[in-house]
């Protein structure tokens, strides 16, 4: 959530962040409600002066004592009325920012699409076939490692069923990961996949995005990312200066409705409603946030290295970015069935935003600070899962499995 603060003194920043964003935020009605909560504040701060006055005066014993008594009876009626009405209004106004984007760093390049992302670097080169490679799902279906049909009668479209080396391959990746990450310093955990309204809210997922979710209940919800469960585990705490950064790793399964993506990615495992992924998070010193959003950048792109799949880093334009995230950065890997490049994780510095929301402070000496939130894919397994199937093919249908993972998977080759 934005700082009110910045409402009111920087204004234009705030425009030029939502022209940026290309978002449709009405920042005039924020500025027009908190206009008229501090005129309200002030009215009633002066109606309590009014009272004590009178107090004073009445307690001097006055020739005019009741009619006194009279006017601050109804100076305290007033001031009950107008404490509701600033009650009323501060919810009304924290309900409006809660809809409000974080503003993108100034090292964010401007734009309005993903046309306009930057590509910062490129690792690997994309193999040469002397064949045709095929997309993921026909070389799973081919193996009967994928079973799409199967998945649609027991859930409906954008399901998989992982059978036999399927489910192997992906419990190895899981592991995999899981060693890479435990291996530079997070801490695993394995969080509950389903959360309540407060989570929801303070990684930005609510209000906003509430047809993305899978609802359980009018206070449960299915996780759409570990990052919810992960950032919110220091939800309404302080946190000591010299223990950050705090790093976390998690494994989970994920959903999401995949609201407005009709018609997109409907064949494979690029865009489910149920998929795993292994996330990062990081809690830090907001002066160290943007030299740790590199590092994490780095740490996911370790997996790709290891599994020595092609992939690029894409810095994401001011229009490009997720809600919560003031810079981010994309990693995609090629996808030579498909002859085009795919994203595979999203790593992004969310500042203070979520942190005012989920009210994460640390304890610097002896004053209190906002910490700044991190979150990334580290990476997502389906995709990786696609990735090795279309990079590792080979003409007679078989799948080679990557080095580092073969002790993992247990064998060298899916047949």
């Amino acid at each position: 959530m934005i700082d009110i603060k910045i409402v009111r003194e920087n204004p234009d920043l705030l425009e030029r962040a939502l022209k940026n964003r290309n978002s449709k935020f009405e920042l005039q009605e924020i500025i027009s409600l908190d206009t008229g909560y501090r005129k309200l504040l002030k009215e009633n701060e002066e109606l309590k002066s009014q009272r004590n006055k009178a107090s004073a005066e009445i307690s001097s014993n006055p020739p005019d004592k009741q009619a006194l008594i009279l006017q601050m009876q109804e100076i305290k009626q007033k001031i009950k009325s107008g404490e509701e009405k600033v009650k009323q209004m501060d919810s009304e106004l924290t309900e409006k920012l809660l809809y409000m984007p974080n503003i993108p760093d100034s090292s964010v390049p401007v734009g309005k699409s993903a046309e306009d992302n930057v590509v910062v670097g490129v690792c690997g080169v994309p193999k040469q076939y002397d064949f045709k490679p095929l997309d993921h799902h026909l070389i799973g279906e081919a193996l009967r490692i994928l079973d799409f049909s199967t998945a649609a009668k027991i859930s409906g479209s954008r399901f998989a069923v992982l059978v036999g080396d399927g489910a192997r391959l992906e419990r190895a990746l899981i592991n995999f990961m899981i060693d890479v990450h435990t291996g530079g310093g997070y801490k695993e955990i394995f969080p509950p996949f389903v959360v309540d309204k407060k989570c929801l809210t303070g990684t930005g997922q609510l209000p906003k995005f509430e047809e993305e979710l899978y609802k359980c209940s009018d206070n449960e919800y299915l996780i759409p990312t570990a990052e919810v469960p992960l950032t919110n585990m220091h939800r309404e705490e302080i946190l000591d200066y010299e223990s950050l950064p705090l790093k976390y790793v998690a494994y989970t399964a994920c959903f999401r409705r995949e609201a407005g993506s009709y018609g997109k990615d409907t064949r494979g495992l690029i865009r489910n409603h149920q998929f795993d992924k292994i996330e990062l998070v990081k809690f830090s010193a907001p002066e160290k946030s943007f030299e740790e959003l590199e590092k994490m950048v780095f740490d996911a792109c370790e997996v790709l290295k290891r599994l020595e799949i092609p992939y690029r880093v894409v810095l994401l334009c001011s229009g490009d970015m997720g809600f919560s995230s003031a810079k981010t950065y994309d990693l995609e890997v090629w996808m030579p069935g498909e002859s085009k490049w795919r994203e595979i994780s999203s790593v992004s510095n969310c500042t203070d935003f979520q942190a005012r929301r989920i009210n994460c402070k640390m304890r610097r000496e002896k004053k209190l600070e906002l910490v700044h939130t991190l979150n990334g894919s580290g990476v997502a397994v389906g995709r990786l899962f696609a990735a090795i199937l279309e990079n590792y093919q080979n003409k007679d249908g078989s799948v080679t499995i990557p080095s580092a993972l073969v002790k993992y998977f247990g064998k060298e080759k899916i047949a």
